[in-house]
């Protein structure tokens, strides 16, 4: 059985909490392997929420004469 992943908010928090442990250098190997790993799954899975989330807004973006056309999420023109 899997678990859903977590918001991207709370994955993110997760994800920065491994990069501390990381970086604090007070991990024996086998443990940093594991934190790496768990930090590259969660980083995975937050880029998939983003593109996710930016097709969802491609989708609502899509004009009602069925015309299609993207911007940047930022507000700058294109």
């Amino acid at each position: 059985m899997t678990t859903p992943p977590p918001s991207f908010d709370d994955g993110l928090d997760r994800l920065e909490a491994v990069v501390q442990k990381l970086e604090s250098g007070q991990l024996g190997l086998e443990e940093a392997l594991l934190e790496f790993e768990q930090g590259v799954n969660l980083s995975k899975a937050l880029q998939q929420q983003l593109a996710d989330a930016q097709r969802r807004v491609e989708v609502l973006k899509q004009g009602l004469g069925g015309e299609y056309r993207t911007d940047p999420l930022d507000g700058e023109p294109a």
